[in-house]
Parts: structure tokens; C-alpha cells; sequence
């Protein structure tokens, strides 16, 4: 079974009493150890196929299994599960707490993991290193470049070892020159066999990516090899 398999989700939104179709009739497929980005403008339905990939909500129809867990209808608990376990995310907006220093965000997903204190520091320290951060290990988000925040949300999204990593519009608050760097981090997790889902308006970011899926009003229209 892929690591990934969606076969014909839609999500429907009530808003009063209109129905908003966000997804119609997804079929998708993604295997371990690919590299793959999700492009399309805003309103395309790429951020909601994202969030039901990343197990932050369910389709209305459709069938969806993520890491073996059929999650059609799962509860929230079940989905939370999955996605301590299984997936890592990186934001835009980095999404770091302004009152913790570089290791105690890192280490956040480990509480909720239950690893012991001891065993989650020096873990969450082990992944700051391994992202560069070695010499910031103390400092707070107010005291990094955005680059650095970067780094710190790449790495608590790496410290509990996930399956899959996703990145939504991860480079959008960088410069250019820093986004690359962060884009070649995931170039080199890419290379040392991690599962990669890049959600991007960018085709220049998907061109990094070695499968595209580009979504249009709720609907894949295209995929492509760059």
C-alpha cells in the first residue's frame, strides 16, 4: 500500500446555508521516499488537501489511508495519533513559542509523545545540531533570523522522526537568498530517504520537487515530472 492513498475525497464546507466544495473527486497516490509538490493559486483546494494529508481533518466522501491507518471517519483522537507519530510540518509563519528557547520548541512534540524529560532534551538538542543550530541552542525566537526560526521549526518537525514531512509555503517569510537554503534542507532530507510534501503557490519551489500536482478548483488538472 502507498504511504499516501486517497481515492475519490471531497471535502464540503457548510457556510450558512451554502455548501463550499474545497475538494472534488481526489485521487492520489504518494509513495515512500518521493518527493512531491502540491502547487496551485489561492482558493485552489490545496490547503485543505494538505490539511487532510497532514491528519488535520477528514473528507466528507472518499476514502483516505495515510501510514497504513484507514482515516476515513477517524475521530480527532485517532487522527492526533497518527500525526504525533507520523508527520512533521513546517509553516510559513514558523509557529515557534516566543517564550521557549530553541531546544524547549524543538521539543515539544516529544511531550506529547510521553518521551521522558531527559531523554527529549538531549534529543531536541541532537536535532538542533544537526540543523545548524548548535551555538542557539539557548537563544529565543526574538533573537534569530527568520532563516534560524526556520531551522527550529524544520527540526521540531524532524524530532520525533516522522514518515512524512510537509511544508506549507515554508520559504514565504524568507528572502530569497535564505529560502534556497531552506529549500536545499529539503533537498538533502529528500536525498537520506524521507517522504517530502511541499504546498506552494510557486512553480519555481514545485520545480524543486521530483512530482508535481497541480489542483484547480478542488480537482488535480495536472502531474508532471519537473
Amino acid at each position: 500500500m502507498s504511504l499516501i492513498d486517497l481515492e475519490g475525497v471531497s471535502k464540503v464546507y457548510r457556510v450558512g446555508e451554502q455548501k463550499i466544495r474545497a475538494l472534488d473527486g481526489i485521487n492520489l497516490r504518494i509513495e515512500e521516499g518521493e518527493f512531491v509538490a502540491i502547487i496551485g493559486s489561492s482558493g485552489s483546494g490545496k490547503s485543505t488537501l494538505m490539511h487532510l494529508l497532514g491528519c488535520l481533518d477528514t473528507p466528507t466522501t472518499g476514502r483516505m489511508n495515510i501510514c497504513g491507518n484507514e482515516l476515513s471517519s477517524a475521530s480527532g483522537d485517532q487522527l492526533a495519533l497518527v500525526r504525533n507519530r507520523e508527520i512533521g510540518f513546517v509553516f510559513q509563519a514558523f509557529n515557534l513559542l516566543p517564550k521557549l528557547d530553541v531546544v524547549s520548541n524543538i521539543e515539544l512534540p516529544l511531550i506529547y509523545s510521553g518521551i521522558p524529560a531527559d531523554k527529549r532534551r538531549a534529543r531536541a538538542k541532537q536535532t538542533a545540531i544537526d540543523v545548524g543550530l548548535g551555538d542557539r541552542l539557548s537563544n529565543r525566537p526574538t533573537q534569530l533570523s527568520g532563516g534560524q526560526c526556520q531551522r527550529v521549526a524544520i527540526a521540531r518537525a524532524l524530532v520525533n522522526n516522522p514518515r512524512i514531512l510537509f511544508g506549507d509555503e515554508p520559504t514565504g517569510n524568507l528572502d530569497s537568498a535564505t529560502g534556497q537554503m531552506i529549500l536545499g534542507m529539503f533537498d538533502s532530507l529528500h536525498a537520506a530517504g524521507k517522504t517530502i510534501v511541499l504546498v506552494t503557490h510557486d512553480s519555481a519551489i514545485a520545480a524543486r520537487s521530483k512530482r508535481v500536482i497541480e489542483i484547480k478548483d478542488g480537482r488535480i488538472t495536472r502531474e508532471y515530472n519537473p
